[in-house]
């Protein structure tokens, strides 16, 4: 599916060195607009997201009954964004986007719709007593888990195999998205290192990751939440930033890998 690199020129932050972002959640506020991106990876990667819409539907697409009324909202939210996004032409039952593909809309599909204008995979999280769910997505370029399998799922579930993911860490993330405000998205980083190059690495539970041994590359996602104000959804979006690993320092990859562990 993917057989070239589809590499951005550098990460925009180093998340495993700035204070504000190595401890988790390592949350910040959105500055305007920016909670959504377009890069320089975009022509690449969106050719990628098109081609994987087209031919996997079933595996990158998943909405709830329930949350149809919550992808509608974020279907008319992402549009008005993109109508003041410099490259992306609005027409009348199209959009253009900044490489000169013309997407048609269609409201019937709006997380697939989107997932062919942003680079952003496009997760929705909606409560539950005292959890939040996953109740809508389209998931393009998952690292290392797969929709099929967290669909439905609380977030205490989506994250049952992250060690890391204690119960004091569940219980600040479910305080975090109950406080989210529609008019101040936040922001936050996670980092990976890979063997491989590929965006859409998918993995079932229980599988074991290999850890890159020879050439190596790191993964990140900006993440972005986003509430919506209308049926209180939250937006996870999710930005992958792909660079070679011999884009860092010695130094620098030393301290990720040290990070990592």
């Amino acid at each position: 599916m993917q057989d070239v690199p589809i590499l951005q020129d550098r990460l925009p932050l180093h998340p495993w060195e700035e204070p504000a972002t190595q401890r988790l959640p390592g949350i910040q506020p959105v500055q305007g607009r920016d909670w959504l991106r377009v890069d320089e990876t975009y022509a690449g990667q969106m050719a990628l997201r098109d081609r994987l819409i087209a031919d996997r539907p079933e595996v990158v697409h998943a909405l709830l009954p329930q949350a149809r009324p919550a992808a509608d909202e974020l279907y008319r939210t992402v549009l008005a964004w993109l109508a003041e996004e410099p490259g992306f032409t609005l027409h009348p039952g199209s959009v253009t986007r900044p490489d000169g593909v013309t997407v048609a809309l269609d409201p019937g599909q709006p997380l697939l719709t989107l997932g062919r204008l942003v680079q952003q995979d496009l997760c929705l999280m909606e409560a539950n007593g005292a959890e939040y769910d996953l109740t809508g997505a389209v998931l393009c370029f998952p690292a290392s888990w797969t929709l099929a399998q967290k669909i439905g799922r609380p977030m205490t579930g989506i994250h049952q195999p992250v060690d890391i993911y204690d119960d004091a860490l569940a219980a600040r993330v479910h305080r975090l998205l109950s406080a989210i405000r529609p008019e101040q998205p936040l922001w936050r980083m996670n980092f990976f290192t890979y063997d491989s190059f590929h965006l859409h690495h998918p993995r079932v539970e229980g599988d074991w990751r290999r850890q890159p041994t020879g050439r190596s590359y790191v993964r990140c996602e900006r993440q972005t939440l986003l509430r919506l104000p209308q049926t209180r959804a939250v937006l996870f979006a999710i930005h992958t930033i792909v660079v070679d690993a011999t884009q860092l320092s010695a130094e620098d990859y030393a301290a990720l890998r040290e990070a990592m562990h």
